[in-house]
């Protein structure tokens, strides 16, 4: 039974990796026993239908905001807390670490070490306020331009830069919660955008190809810059990856 057990977690894909995904990824109430989390990054193609969870219960929010008559700069706001608790803050925290830590650190140790750090600096503050701040512009226009169903799309697509990164590039510690889930082999990257195409196609449309292309030029970015700064990825860098994802793609929607 051990080796069946050992030989099924090493298989592509499993229905229960989305439970496993969810786990990770958010702070809905999903409970499971601690050996299905050695899967890990093999999860990592189900990240998108993190997303679409996440999306869907934003947009549930901003509809019912909307049938309560706030006016489109607070269906925004809504949206947006609604994501950012459902995660617990858990992209935004990366997207801060890393600000703080690529460009407050000289060097490679220095930064991860900055990184580590609880404390959130000048760096982190700035990225934090103008991220926030351009997600809140985006999800106001696609308020105003009833097209709230975007919103599931975009969560879906950020996340899809995460096991592709993971995939890239090695771990920049030997411990952490990135390393403790491993790296996704090719086939888990590349399924991960393929889902993420899929639910990009049915909620946003045709537009969907032109965003997977930014997106691709952004996760391009985010691994030069990754490896350049710490030679490898963390938890922090696949959070900023997300983030930084998902204000290119507003920006590219609302322009």
């Amino acid at each position: 039974m051990r080796l069946y057990m050992q030989e099924n977690d090493t298989s592509p894909f499993q229905p229960r990796d989305i439970a496993v995904a969810l786990g990770l990824l958010t702070r809905l109430p999903i409970r499971l026993p601690d050996e299905a989390y050695t899967r890990g990054a093999q999860a990592g193609w189900a990240y998108p239908l993190v997303g679409v969870s996440i999306g869907l219960i934003a947009t549930g929010v901003g509809l019912l905001t909307v049938w309560m008559g706030l006016p489109a700069p607070a269906v925004a706001l809504a949206i947006l807390a609604t994501m950012i608790v459902t995660c617990g803050a858990m992209h935004e925290d990366g997207l801060a670490d890393c600000a703080d830590g690529f460009w407050g650190g000289w060097e490679r140790i220095k930064r991860l070490e900055i990184m580590k750090d609880s404390q959130i600096g000048t760096y982190g503050v700035i990225a934090l306020v103008l991220s926030l701040a351009a997600r809140w512009f985006g999800l106001t226009t696609l308020v105003e331009q009833e097209m709230l169903w975007a919103v599931i799309g975009v969560a879906a697509l950020s996340r899809a830069g995460m096991p592709v990164v993971m995939g890239a590039l090695p771990h920049a510690r030997d411990y952490g919660l990135s390393h403790a889930q491993g790296r996704p082999d090719r086939r888990v990257a590349l399924a991960a955008v393929a889902v993420a195409a899929v639910v990009g196609l049915v909620t946003i449309g045709w537009a969907t190809l032109g965003l997977l292309v930014i997106s691709a030029l952004a996760v391009w970015g985010v691994i030069l810059l990754a490896k350049a700064k710490i030679n490898g990825q963390t938890g922090d860098a696949l959070g900023a990856t997300q983030q930084a994802l998902e204000v290119l793609l507003l920006m590219a929607l609302i322009s």
